[in-house]
């Protein structure tokens, strides 16, 4: 697992090797959606939420591509602790990690995102409140995205906010905005 770009681009991150519930979004995968948010969000100004943080990829890249509000949401007390080190290691302070079951966490969220990610197991049982929750809760500033990672066996074309979604492969990311935008 390596960060594409930024202060830590080509920084190979070495997670743990028994990652029961944790599947990293593949290079290839975190590229193509980097290439889309290059061009839909001013970095340096993002509040950035990423729920199921696994093993941190998605905020060591959004920290190096110079966001400096980052929230990251992580149950798995074996992940918390990685996310928490490798943070300290590449000396990303900004970084607020909280360990909590991802849909309690929405359920107290009193703060607005730009940017919202969220890489559930795929096994997930309950993926398709996520989206729901996410617009009802409107957890999104009025330009924020809200990116949903997921199999091709789930479809949010019909959802709230659903604006697009990017296919590679196994791994589909859907995209969701604000109504108002």
């Amino acid at each position: 697992m390596r960060i594409i770009s930024g202060i830590h681009k080509g920084r190979r991150i070495n997670p743990p090797p028994n990652m029961p519930f944790t599947r990293p979004t593949t290079d290839i995968a975190k590229e193509g959606l980097f290439n889309i948010l290059n061009n839909n969000l001013d970095f340096e100004n993002v509040k950035s939420l990423d729920l199921f943080g696994g093993t941190g990829a998605i905020s060591y890249e959004l920290a190096s591509r110079g966001v400096v509000d980052l929230t990251v949401v992580e149950m798995d007390k074996a992940m918390y602790n990685f996310i928490k080190s490798t943070a300290a290691e590449l000396q990303i302070k900004n970084l607020k990690l909280i360990r909590s079951e991802v849909f309690k966490f929405i359920e107290t969220c009193t703060e607005k995102y730009d940017f919202i990610f969220a890489g559930p197991p795929y096994a997930l049982g309950t993926i398709d409140e996520l989206p729901l929750q996410i617009m009802e809760k409107e957890m999104l500033t009025s330009s924020g995205i809200f990116v949903l990672e997921h199999t091709p066996r789930n479809d949010y074309k019909k959802f709230k906010g659903y604006r697009s979604e990017r296919n590679y492969g196994t791994t589909i990311f859907s995209f969701f905005m604000n109504e108002q935008h």
